[in-house]
């Protein structure tokens, strides 16, 4: 039997892409753009040397959709087989957005895997209801700090995260710069900051969690979530732009370790700068990091020390909290230079279910840090409250 003849059934079940193409004056301009993404995700073949017309057409991507956007811009939507993404999250994002991330002018803009390719990945294990859940915390959003600045040692941060814990702070992770320094090594660190935290719990009865940084070399992920766990931690910060989205889920698909996840987007910053490349801030930090395991997703608000505008916040938001088959909704996390006088606005603008993250403003305010974040917490709680009566 030759290649020709040789049989290619699949199941013809497509799962969708949508990209931003830029530069394409004219629709068959963006239409042959459009098939160049279908080929190069696949076959990364010449149409004309495809040896079968089965693979052509049950492997080769297809164009669903392509609609102007205006001044050269075009959305296509592309739609690939779900067996070429096979069952590994890896190869998934491969097809979606491999070879072509290195060309100019597309933008990989949302996914939708369709409920066969869905049901292989578990998504958020806690989600926004699951946090709420431990937390105990059911009408205001959230509240996170995070422990800083680097060259503390683990006492000194342990006391930091004590008064934290006391002021009422939900969630209290690691600066993402923290890892197994010589100044702050992990195994100490860990121990003191999560008992400091659980003394802080049983005085107040509160639940805060502490979450240390567990992103590190590959060998090193497994080891440290399980020490961390060991110590009392209440959840893990995660680099997934450093130590890869793969290795996020496999934290979160980890039922011994049940431990909800909080995405840092260190590294990342460079995969939507460029509006006419790279990834959408919505499918970057909304769907990948729901995709892979993520129960909450940090990124910079609008206001702060970043770039990111209102809209591209707003596309972030949606992203994490849309229906997309069985996978939870999971809490947006604006950072980057918030201040504690941006409290109303933030939650004016991001509702009640989001987790404000304030760093160095809590630290501006005197030397009563656990008053300042008691402050903090009323400012949230009446913010929300006034936002009911819109």
């Amino acid at each position: 039997m030759t290649t020709q003849d040789r049989p290619l059934t699949l199941s013809g079940e497509r799962f969708a892409a949508v990209y931003h193409l830029a530069g394409a004056p004219t629709a068959a301009q963006a239409r042959q753009r459009a098939c160049d993404i279908c080929f190069e995700q696949t076959v990364e073949f010449p149409d004309e040397l495809i040896p079968s017309a089965a693979i052509r057409e049950q492997i080769v991507g297809q164009v669903a959709a392509l609609e102007p956007l205006g001044a050269d811009r075009w959305e296509a939507v592309i739609r690939y087989p779900v067996e070429v993404a096979g069952r590994e999250l890896t190869q998934l994002v491969n097809c979606l957005f491999g070879n072509i991330s290195i060309k100019p002018g597309i933008r990989l803009m949302g996914l939708d895997l369709g409920e066969s390719l869905g049901r292989l990945y578990r998504g958020p294990r806690f989600g926004q209801a699951g946090l709420r859940d431990l937390l105990g915390v059911r009408d205001r959003p959230l509240l996170c700090t995070a422990l800083k600045p680097m060259g503390l040692n683990p006492s000194e941060l342990a006391g930091l995260a004590y008064r934290l814990a006391l002021g009422g702070i939900d969630l209290i992770k690691d600066d993402h710069g923290l890892t197994d320094q010589g100044f702050c090594p992990f195994e100490e660190r860990v121990a003191r900051c999560g008992e400091a935290v659980a003394r802080a719990n049983r005085e107040t009865g509160g639940r805060s969690l502490y979450l240390p940084n567990v992103t590190a070399p590959a060998a090193e992920i497994a080891r440290r979530a399980r020490r961390a766990q060991g110590c009392g931690a209440g959840g893990l910060l995660f680099c997934p732009g450093l130590a890869g989205l793969d290795a996020m889920r496999a934290l979160a698909d980890d039922d011994t370790l049940a431990l909800p996840i909080l995405s840092h987007p260190a590294f990342q910053g460079s995969f939507t700068l460029h509006p006419d490349a790279g990834l959408g801030h919505g499918v970057l930090y909304g769907q990948l990091n729901r995709l892979a395991g993520a129960d909450a997703t940090i990124f910079p608000s609008y206001g702060g020390r970043f770039a990111f505008t209102p809209r591209e916040c707003r596309d972030i938001v949606d992203a994490a909290t849309r229906p997309m088959g069985a996978w939870r909704a999971i809490f947006p996390v604006p950072a980057g230079g918030m201040g504690l006088k941006r409290v109303p606005e933030l939650i004016g603008f991001y509702g009640r279910d989001c987790c404000l993250l304030i760093g160095g403003d809590l630290h501006a305010q005197g030397q009563d840090l656990t008053a300042t974040c008691r402050g903090f917490l009323e400012a949230a709680k009446a913010a929300a409250s006034a936002a009911r009566w819109k």
